[in-house]
């Protein structure tokens, strides 16, 4: 019996995973994923095996994962974590469907939001949500609705999947959202290509975000009221006092 480990390999550098993620990649007979994070890997793990599939064909993708894994160790790569908007959830779902009995281990990664954050400075360090602005497979109305929601409560903001060529009004639609509750200058942290050649980070507010400038390879952080920037830098404190 094989067994298939659910992998989250983090923004895409060799730096910035941990050392279970490159061992179960090193480990692995095959590893399988997403054609976009397979051209990554290959320049990382140039001796491995691997297998693609394009993006919607994400349940193909888990199902081809376990009848591989009946007798091999696979590696199904998700960027970031696995299991925040990654293939952990689809794997367990399909497993189920099918009545494999394959073990599935989910090895976790660091997430947009988190390496974002990282680059952007502490912005964080209070109580915040994910959100993912795709409504390929969340209705958009109930994104709405977690937008409004988060947003009345003045909590951090997380933004994956900002906008696409597909989805070019999304983004604009949220952030009007959001100011119903955010001022203006509300700080916004926007990093785009984490860990890769040409990342970049950029600090900028509610009021002069340029929805324009932002694709799908960017995660966006916006502030609570507490959250400012200083030299460059986007902070949320997390209520110490400092004396």
């Amino acid at each position: 019996m094989g067994v298939l480990k659910v992998v989250g390999f983090g923004p895409g550098s060799k730096d910035d995973m941990s050392i279970r993620a490159v061992k179960a990649i090193e480990d692995a007979d095959l590893v399988m994923g997403y054609t976009t994070y397979v051209r990554i890997l290959k320049e990382i793990f140039p001796d491995k095996e691997f297998k693609s599939t394009g993006m919607t064909h994400e349940v193909d993708r888990c199902k081809a994962a376990l009848e591989e894994a009946k007798d091999k160790t696979v590696a199904l790569v998700s960027s970031g974590d696995s299991g925040i908007y990654g293939m952990a959830s689809i794997t367990y779902q399909v497993a189920s469907e099918m009545g494999s009995d394959v073990k599935i281990e989910v090895i976790p990664g660091i997430t947009a939001a988190s390496s974002a954050a990282s680059l952007l400075g502490a912005p964080l360090t209070h109580d915040t949500a994910l959100i993912s602005l795709s409504n390929c497979l969340t209705p958009w109305d109930v994104i709405v609705k977690r937008l409004d929601a988060v947003s009345s409560a003045d909590m951090v903001v997380a933004l994956y999947n900002p906008r696409s060529n597909a989805r070019p009004d999304v983004l604009s639609e949220a952030i009007s959202i959001m100011s119903k509750y955010k001022s203006p200058s509300t700080p916004v942290g926007v990093a785009r290509n984490i860990g890769r050649a040409d990342q970049e980070s950029w600090c900028t507010t509610l009021g002069e975000l340029d929805c324009e400038s932002i694709d799908m390879f960017c995660t966006l952080i916006v502030g609570n009221s507490k959250t400012f920037i200083e030299d460059g830098k986007m902070i949320t404190p997390r209520g110490y006092t400092i004396q």
